[in-house]
Order: structure tokens, then C-alpha cells, then sequence
């Protein structure tokens, strides 16, 4: 490799560990990572029983966080580290299948490249949850599968890793599947070993499918877990193709932009345009049979996902889970822009592509982080405990209730009550507490009995809902509710997150 490309894939490198370990602890934990950290504090025997009653993850990852807190301890940044980690990690097989697919230098740079700034990967380099373990399990089956594909090498290597994999994501299923394609499509001579292959890591998988049998509580489904999911369409899959190349943004929420189109648009147009260019000077060489290679592991996850949300009761589509192609499909990104002849085209389009790059890096730095509501909840929750007396603490949202038993958990004298069947509460169907988690008590209004409660719940910020904001009480659900049961309103602590404010009442009667 030459000294310059050498040279800018270490700087692009190190810039990958900076962007992934910038601001790492500036937000508070949130409802799926602290679910993460609640099953790692399970026995090893608790965490499976704990991970299967959820349905939707096998536990690998548990276990590693597990492991990761006994070192490293539970604190944010601590958490946080292991996902940073495993992302820096995945550079190794990324780097190794470049080099096991003898790609040019340049090649190698400009994939670099638009894997570090990738706003998706930055975003899941960042949360607790399974999907940089997943990332990087996947890079290596991919790498390990790519040197038996072109020189038959690394069978039991690939065997092994594809056995994690699949326990850590049900989408590592989806990379097996690819393997198996395109081994069924160009090299049907390794057939017979590749159902090996299969079949061992099947085999490996039963056992985390004997404990889905055996500790899911009857009548669960992952309707619960992943219903809100709408199943895809043209939209979905542009706005796939947005996560794949939008440098260093990721939507948030659903009620931000789905990707930064000043920014990605103009990006997608230039890649478009490489691979026109590439497609059109299509020759049977090497190089191309690589980007065949890179074809099928990339498009092949992304056809069984958008077609088994249709087929299945439910939609299993989602950037997260494809982060599985993530490489494969960016790696093709830079061979149309580098791979293309003329040269002095490829140097416009790479150069094009820089700038948009770098603007995306400076609308990045100058975006201040957005507050989430649940934060405000971790806050107030040391306001409750700072009370002398320990009154019970009634709640409306399984969303709040979780965040504040976190807060709480290793102090017992702490109760918690979840409060259903107010109206004009909003609970989000998309967050319950995790099934068989006795931590927080479910209970009815009228099972209010105490003479002196705390209640906690959240509204539209005054100025935001329609109302003033000079208003005497800013507040009317569900202390109304209380009101009417002889309460009455003796303190008010208060969190503003946006357009939310939680509010932490303490009444009496």
C-alpha cells in the first residue's frame, strides 16, 4: 500500500475512535440500554431466563456486558465503553476483508472513510444494546467467509463466528443466508460444506431455542416488542439508503428528518453516478467479482427482511438490524466512486463527496445534542429520594416507571406503583416493563391508600400545548385525579426537556 494511503487510513482510523468515543456519557441512560444493564445484574442462570421472557434477543450480548460491569463497573461511561469498544473492534475485519478482497488503496480510503463518518454506525457505536456486537460479528463472518469463498480457507473460524453471531441477532441469520446464496450462486462445488456449515450453526443456536420454549410466559409474542414496526415500502427503503451513506446524522425520533437531505442527497446523487459510470464499463474482471461478492452479502439481508415483514405478522424492518450490510454495501460505495475510469472523474466525485462530508461534520459539531424527556426522570428521582420519609411513588408510563425504578433500584425502601386507567395519559405501547419484573407494582387509581403519596408524570411544556405560559398551575392530569380523592398539592419539582416538562408532585391529604 502506498505511504499516503497508508498514512490517511490511520488518520481516518483514529478519527473513527474519536467520533464514537465523543460525548459518550453526555446523555442519561435510556429505556432499551437500561434493559441491557438489568439483565446483565441477573445470575448467568437469571440473565437467559430473563433475555427469553423478552422474546426478541438472544443473551450473548448480556453476557459480555455482564462480564464488561464485573471490570468496569455500571457507571455511564462504563457502559457505554463496551459498544464503543466492540464498534473500534469491527475495523480489524473490515480491514482484513479489504485486504482479502485485494482492493486498491483507494478503494480502501474512500471505504474507510464513509464508514467512520456513517451517521447509524456512530449513533449504535453509542447505545448499550447488542448492535456493535452485532457489527462486529458480522464484519468478521463476512471476512471469514470471504477467504473461503475465494481460497477455501477458514471453514471452522467462519463455523465459530457464525455460532455468535446468530446468539447475538436473529439477523446474523440473514448473514448465514447470504453466505449460503452465494455459494449457491457461483461456487455450487462447496455445497455439501457449506450445509455443514448450516447445520452446526443451527445446532448452535437450539440451545437459546430450548430456553424460548421453556421460559416464555404463555400468550407472549413479539407483537408487544416490535408491533409499532410498519412494514416497508419505497419510503423505507429510500430511507435506507440514506442511513447507509448520511455522514454523522441519524434520525432520533420519528418526528425528525429522515436524514439530513441537504447533505444526502447531493452525496446519493454522486454515488449514483459512480455506479453508472462502473456499470456501464462492466468487464468480467477481478475487481468485479469481488463487487458481485459484496453484491449479494449486501442486498441479500435487506430482500429476506423487507420480504418476511410482509410475510410475518409483524415487520422485522429496521436500520438497526441491518447493520449486518452496512459494510458490504459501503464498500461497494467507494468502488463505484474509485474504480471508475476516467481517472480524473473519480477525483471530482471523491473530492465532490469530501466536501459534502466535511459539511455534514460541521452541522454535526454545531447540532447541540437533544434532551429526552426520560432524563428528566433520573433527576427528579433524586429529588424523591432526597425526601426524609420514603412515600410511595405512583406513575403512568411504563416508559417512566422503569426509568425511575433504575434510578431507585438498589434503594428498597423505595416503592413504586404504576398507575393505569387514568385517562388523558399517554403510555406508549412501544415501552413496557419486561415481562415476569415484579420491581414496580401495577395497580388501579382506586388502590391509592397512603396518606401521603409522590406522583410523577409528563406534559407538553406551557407555550407548547396552547396554553400560557403564565398560568398559576401548568399542570391539570392527573393531579385532578387526586384532587377529587381528597389530595391535595403540598410541593412541586419540575424538569423541562424541550417541548416536555416532568413534573415530581408531592401531595397529601
Amino acid at each position: 500500500m502506498q505511504k499516503k494511503h497508508a498514512i490517511l487510513i490511520g488518520i481516518l482510523a483514529a478519527a473513527y475512535a474519536v467520533v464514537r468515543l465523543w460525548g459518550l456519557a453526555d446523555g442519561c441512560l435510556w429505556f432499551d440500554e437500561i434493559f441491557s444493564i438489568h439483565a446483565a445484574e441477573h445470575t448467568w442462570s437469571g440473565l437467559v431466563e430473563f433475555a427469553a421472557k423478552d422474546l426478541i434477543h438472544p443473551p450473548l450480548f448480556y453476557f459480555v456486558l455482564k462480564l464488561w460491569i464485573s471490570v468496569f463497573g455500571d457507571s455511564v461511561l462504563s457502559v457505554r465503553m463496551l459498544p464503543a469498544v466492540l464498534s473500534i473492534l469491527a475495523l480489524f475485519p473490515l480491514w482484513m476483508l479489504c485486504r482479502e478482497l485485494k482492493l486498491r488503496p483507494a478503494v480502501v480510503t474512500v471505504a474507510f472513510g464513509l464508514f467512520t463518518v456513517n451517521g447509524a454506525l456512530i449513533k449504535y457505536a453509542q447505545e448499550v444494546r447488542m448492535y456493535s456486537l452485532l457489527l462486529f460479528l458480522s464484519l468478521m463472518s463476512i471476512w471469514l467467509f470471504s477467504r473461503y469463498y475465494f481460497r477455501g480457507k477458514s471453514f471452522w473460524m467462519l463455523v465459530l463466528f457464525n455460532v455468535l453471531l446468530v446468539n447475538t441477532h436473529y439477523f446474523g441469520l440473514f448473514v448465514v443466508a447470504a453466505e449460503v446464496a452465494a455459494i449457491v450462486i457461483a461456487q455450487r462445488i462447496k455445497i455439501l460444506q457449506t450445509l455443514l456449515m448450516v447445520l452446526v450453526t443451527v445446532a448452535g443456536f437450539v440451545p437459546w431455542v430450548i430456553a424460548l420454549f421453556r421460559f416464555a410466559e404463555p400468550g407472549s409474542t413479539v407483537t408487544q416488542n416490535i408491533g409499532w414496526m410498519k412494514r416497508p415500502g419505497i419510503a423505507a427503503l429510500l430511507e435506507f439508503g440514506f442511513d447507509l451513506l448520511d455522514p454523522f446524522y441519524y434520525q432520533q425520533s420519528t418526528i425528525d428528518p429522515g436524514a439530513n437531505f441537504f447533505i444526502a442527497l447531493p452525496l446519493a446523487a454522486i454515488i449514483l453516478a459512480g455506479m453508472i459510470v462502473f456499470l456501464v464499463d462492466f468487464k468480467v474482471t477481478l475487481i468485479d467479482e469481488k463487487a458481485v461478492f459484496l453484491f449479494i452479502m449486501a442486498a441479500v439481508p435487506v430482500l429476506l427482511a423487507f420480504a418476511l415483514s410482509w410475510v410475518m405478522p409483524v415487520s422485522i424492518w429496521g436500520s438497526r438490524h441491518l447493520l449486518i450490510v452496512f459494510a458490504p454495501a459501503i464498500i461497494l460505495f467507494a468502488i463505484f466512486l474509485a474504480e471508475i475510469r476516467p481517472a480524473k472523474l473519480s477525483y471530482v466525485l471523491i473530492a465532490s463527496a469530501s466536501l459534502l462530508v466535511a459539511a455534514g461534520g460541521v452541522v454535526y459539531i454545531r447540532t447541540e445534542s437533544p434532551k429526552q424527556i426520560w432524563c428528566a426522570w433520573e433527576s427528579l428521582a433524586d429529588d424523591w429520594t432526597a425526601a426524609s420519609q420514603p412515600e410511595p411513588l405512583y406513575v403512568f408510563e411504563d416508559l417512566a416507571a422503569y426509568h425511575y425504578w433504575f434510578a431507585v433500584r438498589r434503594n428498597p425502601d423505595r416503592n413504586i406503583t404504576l398507575i393505569k386507567g387514568i385517562d388523558g395519559i399517554p403510555n406508549d405501547p412501544a415501552y413496557f416493563l419486561p415481562r415476569g419484573f415484579d420491581g414496580v407494582r401495577v395497580a388501579g387509581p382506586d388502590s391509592v391508600r397512603e396518606n401521603e403519596i409522590w406522583i410523577s408524570f409528563r406534559q407538553a411544556t406551557a407555550g407548547n400545548s396552547g396554553k400560557g405560559s403564565d398560568e398559576g398551575r401548568r399542570f391539570e392530569v392527573p393531579v385532578t385525579n387526586f384532587e377529587n380523592l381528597g389530595y391535595r398539592v403540598e410541593s412541586v419539582h419540575s424538569r423541562e426537556y424541550g417541548s416536555q416538562t416532568a413534573y415530581l408532585v408531592r401531595m397529601i391529604r
